[in-house]
């Protein structure tokens, strides 16, 4: 996975978008994971701080981003005792553009600092109601699996997407790639990467995915463990061509944080999984 990523990186630390970052949306745009990606990567590593843990993050995607040169700029906004606040924004450089480029995302990036638990009682969701349980899966096997209720019981995990077009609720165990080729992919930057799927699994429905989000939000109680993250569908209403969905994020060990989205129509380009094929990405992968 090293020589994997959704940038290059040049000696000047302008990123050029990989074949890994192409939307389906439509031809020369980049995917919500990519963007999302770099933003989380430039906050952790820029104001990261030993004893302070990302608990939230959230990024606006205001403008499509291209397959055009892009970089990363933030400022730490807040710096306490008990929270740090980051803002980073993804700016990228159009040849008709300013030279100084335009802001297609930004984000902020709430750090806590560590503790203990505050003592008594609280509810959490029992073990018995838990629906996701992770499929096993060979550590030399890169392909993401689904999964979709039948008769409102979780159904069987496959890596087929058109198996699981359906109006019923869906999971995703998946790996993610790092931001830049050649990096390691930390816990956060995964956890970013992979919560941006609460879009796929919340809006896809029986014709495909016609809902584009237009942000992302993820709250994070810790930082997940293991190469795969699970994303399963929590909530979604939609009226008037918007939607709002929430997603569980998982990990081998149970849950560990929430992934939030806002979405807007988008049925003029909806992607329809049971006549694209996926999986060539991950082949080449």
């Amino acid at each position: 996975m090293a020589t994997i990523g959704f940038f290059d990186r040049s000696d000047d630390d302008r990123l050029f978008p990989t074949r890994f970052s192409r939307s389906m949306w439509a031809p020369g745009t980049l995917n919500g994971p990519a963007v999302c990606a770099i933003a989380a990567r430039h906050a952790e590593v820029e104001y990261g701080e030993t004893g302070f843990r990302p608990a939230r993050f959230t990024i606006d995607l205001f403008k499509a981003a291209r397959e055009i040169p892009t970089t990363t700029r933030g400022r730490l906004t807040r710096a306490g005792g008990r929270i740090r606040v980051a803002e980073v924004d993804v700016v990228q450089f159009p040849a008709d553009g300013p030279d100084d480029g335009v802001i297609v995302a930004r984000s902020t990036t709430v750090f806590l600092r560590d503790s203990v638990n505050p003592p008594g009682d609280r509810w959490s969701r029992p073990d018995d109601a838990v629906t996701f349980r992770p499929p096993t899966v060979g550590d030399d096997d890169y392909f993401p699996r689904f999964a979709s209720d039948v008769d409102d019981v979780p159904g069987d995990w496959d890596s087929n997407m058109g198996n699981h077009q359906n109006g019923h609720r869906k999971r995703l165990w998946s790996r993610a790639a790092p931001a830049v080729a050649g990096e390691s992919l930390t816990p956060f930057q995964q956890a970013v990467i992979s919560a941006e799927s609460t879009s796929l699994v919340c809006n896809w429905g029986s014709t495909g995915i016609g809902f584009i989000n237009c942000d992302l939000t993820v709250a994070l109680s810790r930082l997940p463990v293991g190469a795969r993250i699970g994303v399963e569908a929590d909530s979604h209403v939609e009226n008037d061509g918007i939607s709002v969905s929430t997603s569980g994020l998982y990990d081998e060990h149970g849950m560990f944080g929430t992934g939030l989205v806002t979405a807007v129509n988008n049925a003029a380009a909806e992607i329809d999984f049971t006549s694209v094929d996926t999986s060539e990405r991950y082949r080449e992968a």
